[in-house]
């Protein structure tokens, strides 16, 4: 145990808008109560919204919520949205729909960098006397004599690649705390422990996850419009075999921010999300917003699809689970900011009862989904429970079924299984389609002006780790591996990556193949935990303040 401890009435794991939404809604109502209560809430980024990453175009209602008028009013929004087009490409064309798909619509809402937002977030918390540190991974749940949630630890450093100590090593700190709130966002690693201890995934559909790829770009004056919102479906992913679309954004400045979200469940090994990406900027609909820009950022991360069937139970004794970590999305909106404050603001009112009551155990922590169920949370969510799953028909018949449930408030026959992304990988000698480079043959060769490499796009991530520590990404049966996703998948894990963090290296003389792994380069979209066939690999926290610098996501 370490020598290190602290105690907190309540922690929060994450900074991003569901763990700072769950930390000002309990300031608010601790002030209102006249209670004085520890809070603590720890962030791995090296600030607020480093990590952040987001599209986003925010449902601006649930901030006046949880703000005040007068710190909703500095909210920092770039642009109101003016234009709102759905568009269908081909590979020669373009058609804009005359009419918006349910959900779509986004009328009233907010262009923003989510990563602003939750920097301006952290202020109203702090002054509100929430404690934030940032820089802190933690990668341990603590339990205590009963096996119940006591706190967690977070990540001793100075450490070597072996896990051997070395002169600067500092063993992590204890935090003990009557509620543990996780806010870790999509794949978190801590809710993965305690989904699977405690089972909270029990009669539950499998999580499925989107990869989303971005790029902030400052283009001439007169490119876009701010707040002008196109989005786009079709090219270049093949109705049936790929879920998912692109996103166009404009931003006050003469910036844009693009990118493409590509649903995780495609068969084919060899598919790359950000190549393909970088494909569909070359379509001349999407590239005449950025003729004679550049590129000033880049990132990725993943997107929880599975919608109100796959959500894991949210509570359990000393615990709660809000955001992407238990799977608050709308996969019809793409759109989750809004449920993660909401379920963040639930958690907090949950806590803040159950502390005045002296007790935290699971059974009064239910108050916690009693009050997303009676909330606009359930009003989105569960009418469209089966939307995901029935997109796998394509967009024809998907779309049928997906108007059938908007009338029976989510009712449908004939709604498909929802299988783990990993198991709709197939092998290679299995994968009857057109691997992903013969159906791109040509248009995989970047030009570092509008199309760029993944190293390129690491470069503007500026993703940076400490390379002497442990590798943070967990090759879990290195024979079971070799035999498995190198030599039957052919490294799908090389393709899927954003981060060019896996490279396949073939031997020139004996021609064997093996894994070279590139950790430096990870940007956190934990799509490899996600896509890895037979959960090849585990992704852990690194260090504290490693990863991606966000400024603008």
């Amino acid at each position: 145990m370490s020598k290190d401890i602290i105690s907190t009435d309540v922690l929060i794991v994450g900074g991003g808008p569901s763990g700072l939404a769950t930390a000002i809604e309990l300031a608010n109502r601790l002030e209102q109560k006249g209670e004085k209560r520890r809070i603590v809430l720890i962030e791995k980024g090296s600030a607020i919204g480093s990590h952040i990453l987001s599209g986003a175009v925010l449902m601006p209602e649930v901030f006046k919520e949880l703000l005040t008028t007068e710190e909703f009013e500095a909210m920092p929004f770039d642009s109101k949205v003016s234009t709102d087009v759905t568009v269908k490409l081909n590979d020669n064309g373009e058609m804009e729909l005359p009419f918006h798909p349910p959900y779509m619509n986004n009328a009233g809402n907010q262009i923003a960098s989510l990563a602003q937002v939750c920097k301006y977030l952290a202020t109203i918390a702090e002054a509100k006397g929430v404690e934030i540190y940032t820089g802190f991974s933690v990668d341990d749940m603590l339990y205590d004599n009963d096996g119940k949630v006591a706190g967690v630890k977070t990540k001793d450093t100075g450490l070597d690649h072996n896990g051997e100590k070395q002169k600067n090593y500092q063993e992590g700190t204890v935090v003990e705390a009557d509620i543990t709130i996780l806010a870790e966002g999509t794949r978190g690693s801590l809710a993965k422990k305690v989904i699977n201890k405690f089972n909270l995934d029990s009669g539950k559909n499998p999580q499925i996850y989107s990869l989303g790829v971005k790029e902030i770009w400052k283009v001439p004056e007169g490119n876009i419009e701010a707040g002008a919102v196109y989005h786009t479906f079709g090219y270049p992913l093949e109705d049936k075999s790929e879920f998912g679309g692109g996103f166009i954004y404009g931003l006050s400045e003469n910036r844009v921010a693009l990118g493409l979200v590509v649903g995780l469940d495609y068969a084919d090994p060899s598919f790359d999300t950000h190549a393909a990406m970088q494909i569909w900027k070359t379509h001349p609909y999407v590239s005449k917003f950025l003729k004679d820009g550049s590129i000033m950022e880049f990132g990725a991360k993943t997107l929880p699809e599975g919608g109100w069937n796959s959500m894991p139970k949210y509570y359990e004794d000393n615990l709660m689970i809000v955001g992407d970590s238990a799977g608050f999305l709308t996969t019809a909106r793409l759109k989750g900011v809004h449920l993660a404050i909401g379920s963040g603001m639930y958690a907090a009112q949950t806590a803040v009862e159950a502390l005045a009551k002296g007790d935290t155990s699971k059974s009064t922590l239910a108050k916690y989904e009693e009050l997303v169920n009676a909330s606009f949370i359930y009003k989105e969510m569960y009418p469209i429970r089966n939307m995901r799953a029935v997109m796998q028909d394509g967009m024809v018949l998907g779309g049928l079924k997906m108007g059938v449930q908007l009338l029976t408030g989510g009712t449908c026959l004939f709604v498909p299984k929802t299988i783990a992304d990993a198991n709709e990988t197939q092998t290679l000698s299995d994968y009857k389609g057109v691997p992903f480079k013969e159906r791109f043959a040509g248009k995989l060769e970047w030009d570092k002006k509008l199309t760029f490499d993944k190293v390129t796009g690491v470069f503007h991530s500026k993703a940076m780790h400490d390379e002497h520590q442990p590798v943070h990404l967990v090759v879990n049966n290195p024979a079971d591996f070799q035999s498995s996703n190198i030599e039957k998948y052919g490294l799908s894990e090389a393709s899927f990556c954003p981060a060019e963090v896996y490279e396949l290296h073939t031997n020139r003389n004996s021609g064997a193949k093996s894994l070279r792994m590139h950790s430096e380069n990870c940007v956190h979209c934990k799509t490899c935990d996600i896509k890895s066939p037979n959960g090849g690999i585990t992704w852990t926290t690194p260090y504290g303040g490693d990863g991606p610098e966000y400024t603008y996501m």
